[in-house]
């Protein structure tokens, strides 16, 4: 079991004490290492005071050899002071998992599928499908590194209406004229119509390309024409109704805010809420325990269609998870701007990249959480100062990466020579957050919890860095072993939201 040193310390002092309990650092440390109010949660099933149980905790838990002491605090509080040993115990369990740090834990493993993205292939990728990816793709790495099983997967719509209107557009270039004026516009259509064949495929490999080059690789491609081949099997499965002269589904009736029309009037044509059905289907019979669909806020409406859909045809819906994010605006000097060189209503994901530079956009898209807009600096966000913060969190790690290199095979020790400076006793500390982190962060689907936490561990390092000599020192060896676990779980951090941690800055 990978290490969680946190965990295992509440898990002893709960032992001592006699009571489950969960440990929070105080603000202060002059409040301890750690404390606890499980006294004050002991209170009215034991009938005592909350103060009266806290010195009974505090006595226990001084029985452990790695607490110097435990002090009853507040109403019922617990504050507890480590031993150095203690910190040296987690930093070897730290170094020990190595690259499995943070990680691991589960009690079962899933197959999880994460679909996002899923554009149509009318145009290239833009920044509003980018924040679907790259909040999608942050999620499947935090279910990654827990010891899931996970796919990703990008579904697209290769025929009807838009695409007809797309291919006429292109085909309407070839033929030296403009495409209509609800057709598609902008320089890629030229690019596209100076090629042969079928615009489409063309497309989805210039799509493909810029998601690759977003660090975001799909196992899988799935097209919407032939998954609609299965729906005139699946229809009779639904709860439906003739209304208008169309076909509703009775989603209302299943947990959706409202039924649904799955096939029109007049032509019995399928509206893209009946793709949804075989395309579900399809999902959970490959053999998914979680089929994770990556909305925009424009889809909120339909989020609880998919597990009526579940329901309906005697699916577990818990296997079905619709995760819904929120618009990006882009801003230069705190007003929204466009960057387009192509097209002037629109930025394309490439262009994007191209300004500011592919660590800076993943980490800029998924640093908020879901539930919130986006607003992004294009000035800051190109900037290379420590007032960029995921240059700053990357700096870290080079400077970190510059120091293992100078001490070349000096020894690396977790024990220390002597004494430990409040400085390293924080840092240790934080370190020691990161499996809650990624558990949280995986729990709440809020992928945002890492960069921020990243940011954190910078701090204590620089502040650390500052105050200690680490090559040369009393303490070298115990310094390199701290510096060589802030270097791993800084580039877990940043591996975590799809951005790169650089030897060299």
């Amino acid at each position: 079991m990978p290490a969680d040193p946190v965990k295992e310390l509440a898990a002893a002092l709960g032992a001592a004490a006699g009571a489950e309990l969960e440990l929070e650092r105080p603000g202060e440390p002059e409040h301890g290492d750690y404390a606890t109010n499980v006294a004050l949660r002991l209170a009215g099933a034991r009938r005592q005071p909350p103060r009266e149980i806290a010195a009974e905790l505090a006595e226990a838990v001084t029985e452990l050899e790695v607490v110097e002491r435990a002090e009853p605090a507040g109403p019922g509080f617990v504050n507890v002071f480590l031993r150095d040993e203690w910190f040296a115990s987690a930093l070897a369990g730290i170094l020990e998992d190595g690259d499995a740090y943070g990680g691991g834990g589960v009690a079962g493993q899933e197959r999880v599928q994460v679909e996002m993205v899923s554009a149509n292939p009318t145009g290239p990728i833009l920044v509003s499908h980018a924040r679907n990816g790259a909040y999608g793709d942050a999620v499947a790495r935090l279910f990654e590194l827990a010891g899931h099983a996970v796919e990703r997967e990008y579904y697209y719509n290769d025929s009807g209406g838009q695409m007809d209107r797309f291919r006429a557009s292109v085909e309407a270039v070839r033929r030296g004229e403009e495409p209509s004026e609800d057709g598609y516009h902008g320089a890629y259509v030229r690019d596209l119509a100076a090629l042969k064949g079928d615009p489409v495929p063309l497309m989805l490999k210039e799509m493909e390309g810029t998601l690759e080059r977003f660090r975001i690789h799909f196992d899988t491609w799935r097209r919407q024409s032939e998954l609609e081949e299965r729906l005139p099997e699946l229809l009779p499965r639904l709860d439906t109704y003739e209304k208008d002269g169309a076909l509703w589904a009775r989603s209302s009736a299943y947990g959706d805010e409202e039924d649904r029309v799955l096939l029109r009037s007049g032509d019995r044509s399928p509206t893209y809420r009946a793709a949804d059905v075989p395309y579900l289907v399809d999902k959970l019979e490959r053999g998914f325990d979680r089929a994770i669909y990556v909305l925009g806020a424009d889809h909120h409406g339909t989020r609880n269609w998919y597990a009526a859909v579940a329901r309906m045809l005697g699916y577990d819906p818990e296997r079905v998870e619709v995760l819904v994010y929120q618009p990006v605006h882009l801003t230069r000097g705190g007003e929204q701007t466009k960057m387009s060189k192509r097209r002037g209503d629109v930025v394309f994901l490439d262009e994007f990249m191209d300004e500011i530079g592919v660590d800076a956009a993943r980490w800029y898209l998924a640093n908020r959480g879901p539930d919130q807009a986006i607003d992004i600096d294009v000035d800051l966000a190109a900037e290379r100062s420590q007032k960029n913060p995921v240059y700053y969190v990357q700096y870290a790690h080079a400077r970190i990466a510059g120091i293992l290199r100078n001490a070349g095979d000096a020894a690396v020790s977790a024990v220390p020579a002597g004494p430990l400076a409040a400085e390293e006793r924080e840092l240790v500390k934080r370190l020691a957050e990161l499996p809650a982190v990624a558990a949280d962060a995986l729990v709440k689907r809020g992928p945002q919890g890492v960069p921020n936490y990243a940011i954190r561990v910078a701090d204590d390092f620089h502040r650390f860095y500052h105050e200690h000599r680490v090559l040369e020192s009393d303490q070298q060896a115990f310094r390199l072993a701290l510096c060589r676990a802030t270097r791993a779980v800084i580039a877990r951090c940043l591996d975590l939201v799809g951005v790169d941690a650089p030897e060299r800055m």
